[in-house]
């Protein structure tokens, strides 16, 4: 089974550039098998993981940015492939 985890933040007034940098220096162990990284207008930046694993497996997130970083708190879902 494919299990797809969304982590979703919105950078703090004029912080965009350094969320992203932020979030792409965050490393998960172990690795997932795809991750990809987006952003949108309003800072936003949106990272989606890639598991093999069943959906209520444990498995690593990205953390909270630190303090002051992120305009809100971050949102995070979890997905599960189907056919």
């Amino acid at each position: 089974m494919t299990v797809a985890l969304m982590w979703e933040a919105r950078a703090a007034e004029g912080r965009g550039p350094e969320l992203l940098a932020w979030v792409r220096a965050q490393t998960l162990t172990p690795v997932p098998s795809r991750r990809e990284t987006f952003s949108a207008p309003q800072d936003r930046v949106l990272v989606i993981t890639w598991w093999d694993a069943p959906y209520d497996a444990e498995l690593p997130e990205l953390p909270d940015p630190d303090e002051g970083l992120a305009l809100r708190a971050v949102h995070r879902w979890r997905f599960e492939a189907v056919a």
